[in-house]
């Protein structure tokens, strides 16, 4: 996580994003600390990155790269604005000792557009993320990626319509996605949760959870009762300064994976067949581990 020191609302590169509506970077930062604090009661480790002066989105952590068995694949951007964090993330995974740290080459917005969810990687091109870095992930990563398309600018990224909650389940808003997106999402998460327009709307899928407690936006009071009906505990978070800037509890957080993950069956308990859209590669997939550290 990076505390918004710096946090404003100075540019537009997203639909949330109003300079006319500046945000309160006082309310911001406890809203943050708030968020940070009940991360750190749920067991997980937060790691922090130096915010630099300048760099008013950095707090949105989770575009900083992806990291998948201890190796980074930082982030290139698509907006000046936002380009010189690339540096700043590369620094910081290199001082705190990750063997391996690579640049994307193509323009790859991280875990804002790549999620990892049993043994695939979520891919999402349509606004922020090319289309052409889903095959330099799959293969820096030895794992297959789903292929999936954003077709509304008010999620303009992929943790903004979809949320992992464990190895075998999604929530997600389809009217986000292109139809043929929708159909690998339902082959491969056919018990998925989806979310109405209302809840979408309050960024209530740019969610974190691990596998039992999902941190989500508090107005999305709709999808808290999905979730709780389907046994996991919902946690209501107050980000609304952030959200000025177009982020909600999930943009604020990436999570380290820093150690190799267990196979893990596809929906239902199965393993999940190759839909249309997903590129195979040689290692063998892996589920995500409760209590991954956050940063």
């Amino acid at each position: 996580m990076c505390r918004p020191t710096h946090f404003a609302v100075e540019y537009s590169i997203n639909p949330w994003m109003d300079p006319g509506r500046p945000a309160d970077a006082a309310v911001a930062t406890r809203q943050w600390e708030h968020l940070r604090d009940l991360v750190t009661a749920l067991g997980h480790r937060v790691e922090l990155v130096e915010a630099v002066p300048g760099l008013p989105d950095m707090v949105f952590t989770a575009n900083a790269a992806t990291v998948i068995d201890g190796r980074a694949l930082v982030a290139t951007f698509r907006h000046p604005q936002r380009a010189p964090e690339s540096d700043a993330f590369d620094a910081w995974f290199r001082r705190h000792g990750y063997p391996e740290v690579h640049r994307a080459a193509s323009v790859n917005e991280g875990e804002g557009d790549h999620l990892l969810a049993g043994g695939h990687i979520l891919a999402a091109d349509g606004f922020r993320t090319e289309q052409a870095s889903h095959r330099e992930t799959a293969r820096y990563f030895g794992r297959p990626t789903v292929e999936l398309t954003l077709v509304d600018p008010r999620f303009y990224h992929l943790d903004t319509a979809l949320a992992v909650l464990d190895e075998q389940q999604i929530m997600y808003y389809p009217q986000a996605f292109s139809p043929g997106s929708r159909e690998r999402l339902r082959s491969l998460f056919p018990q998925a949760i989806e979310a109405d327009e209302a809840d979408a709307a309050v960024f209530g899928l740019n969610a974190v959870s691990d596998g039992r407690h999902v941190v989500l936006p508090a107005a999305a009071t709709a999808l808290a009762a999905r979730l709780a009906a389907h046994g996991y505990r919902p946690i209501g978070v107050d980000l609304s300064e952030l959200l000025k800037g177009g982020g909600g509890p999930k943009c604020c957080m990436l999570e380290l994976r820093d150690a190799a993950l267990a196979p893990a069956a596809g929906p239902a308990g199965r393993t999940a067949e190759r839909p249309a859209g997903v590129r195979a590669h040689h290692r063998p997939p892996g589920g995500r581990r409760p209590g991954t550290a956050l940063g």
